[in-house]
């Protein structure tokens, strides 16, 4: 099992992406969470296949309809990360 944990920026909040990215990720049958930062960014943490895992980074780089993403940064996965199955929106 492999795990990402990826910020995203640009017009990522209000525009339905946790839940975009949610439906992919259960789809991909990835564990892990999705989340809004108070900053504006985007936050995934995702566990699964590095193949799923590959699919779902895609999908993240486009985006929903009515998003506009202007980066996606691969960041270190905290030592105490967890990843809950099915993957779920945090608040």
């Amino acid at each position: 099992m492999a795990v990402i944990h990826l910020e995203v920026t640009g017009r990522v909040q209000g525009v339905g992406f946790r839940w975009f990215v949610r439906e992919r990720a259960r789809a991909l049958e990835l564990a892990g969470w999705v989340r809004n930062r108070d900053d504006g960014k985007l936050e995934v943490a995702a566990m699964g296949s590095e193949d799923a895992l590959s699919v779902l980074i895609s999908a993240v780089q486009d985006g929903p309809p009515g998003a506009a993403v202007r980066e996606v940064v691969h960041r270190q996965p905290p030592q105490d990360a967890d990843y809950p199955r099915p993957f779920s929106v945090r608040r």
